[in-house]
């Protein structure tokens, strides 16, 4: 094969995986808004199979208690490592939670649900080790290719231990937030291998400071917003629970401070993305890569402003749940790809004046 027709291959499956991370996070969304996070009571098998069941005929009788000691002894194991690093708060709640250990009863939809977000979880790690394994074309060229799509294999792997932990603990607030953080960076990484396999050099910046410090900090904000509704989230979790399901139009209501600053916040992303809209108007053509990521940008915003409306005054709907986390995810990404597409490769400036 040449190195074209590889170095193709290698764009073509990385685009595939980002595309593929989206759905992804649009899957956990769907798993987080249903209540199916425990659909699987464990992991990598749902109740012990490759295909779980359709109905709870199928299971033992005893199917609670075997699935109840397997988390426990995997729990025991986890608060031992916090202990190492320090948490020992942290793994002694964990040993005495016992509601960490009463299992949900079976649901079909539930178990299927969270069954499909492991399938396209599985699938996306096939592309992201394919990924790894065409970037080696680039490794005269650009080993920091390489590089990065090797840590990112490293990451999924951590990323899939996080998962078992998240259904172990039967998810504990602060593991659904890293684990959130961390597949926004598993897809920043294959969003910069495929900007550097386009571009295929060294990077410099073409553009005046000013608009790069500027779209750090909408990125950086993007970031932070996306962690404050990831506590959000974990509140109303909180407040759900204690009202065993009931009152559920008076969830948003009872997140308290963290619910505050999250709708604060994007007052403050939405002005900073207009001031940054602009200087992307005043720098760059309107046919320009960066004027269409930022048009796409502004697009989402708006979207997700929608989706937050109807969560906060329509009792939550899953849908809305689902597509708010999305469109966030799509914020990040196209935010980022705008931050890489502000520097040039410097082969392709030395091309251009040859």
């Amino acid at each position: 094969m040449s190195s074209n027709a590889s170095g193709s291959k290698f764009l073509n499956i990385n685009l595939a995986t980002i595309i593929l991370l989206f759905i992804l996070i649009l899957a956990g969304g769907v798993v987080r808004s249903t209540g199916s996070g425990m659909g699987c009571p464990d992991w990598p098998k749902c109740f012990g199979q490759y295909i779980p069941p359709t109905d709870i005929s199928e299971l033992p009788a005893n199917y609670k208690e075997v699935y109840a000691n397997g988390r426990m002894a995997k729990n025991q194991k986890f608060a031992k490592m916090l202990d190492v690093f320090g948490y020992s708060q942290l793994a002694m709640r964990i040993r005495n939670d016992k509601s960490i250990l009463v299992p949900e009863e079976f649901n079909s939809a539930r178990t299927w649900t969270e069954y499909i977000n492991r399938l396209i979880g599985a699938i996306s790690g096939i592309f992201l080790l394919l990924t790894a394994v065409y970037s080696f074309r680039y490794w005269k060229s650009s080993k920091f290719i390489v590089i990065l799509s090797i840590l990112n294999l490293i990451l999924v792997g951590f990323q899939a231990w996080l998962g078992s932990i998240v259904v172990s603990t039967n998810l504990v607030a602060w593991i659904v937030t890293v684990h959130m953080l961390l597949a926004l960076a598993i897809l920043a990484i294959c969003i910069a291998t495929y900007h550097m396999a386009k571009t295929n050099g060294r990077y410099k910046l073409t553009v005046k400071p000013l608009l790069a410090v500027v779209t750090l900090i909408v990125l950086a904000l993007s970031i932070l917003q996306i962690t404050f509704g990831t506590e959000v989230r974990e509140k109303i979790d909180a407040v759900a629970s204690h009202l065993e399901g009931s009152y559920r139009d008076s969830w948003t209501s009872r997140a308290g401070e963290i619910f505050n600053q999250h709708r604060d916040m994007a007052l403050v992303v939405l002005a900073l993305n207009i001031v940054l809209y602009a200087l992307v108007r005043r720098n760059f053509s309107r046919h320009s890569i960066q004027q269409q990521l930022m048009s796409f940008t502004f697009l989402m915003i708006m979207l997700q402003i929608v989706t937050g409306i109807l969560l906060s005054y329509w009792s939550l709907p899953p849908f809305a749940q689902a597509a708010h986390i999305v469109l966030a995810s799509l914020v990040f990404g196209a935010q980022f790809y705008l931050l890489l597409n502000l520097f040039s490769s410097v082969n392709n400036i030395q091309e251009a004046r040859r």
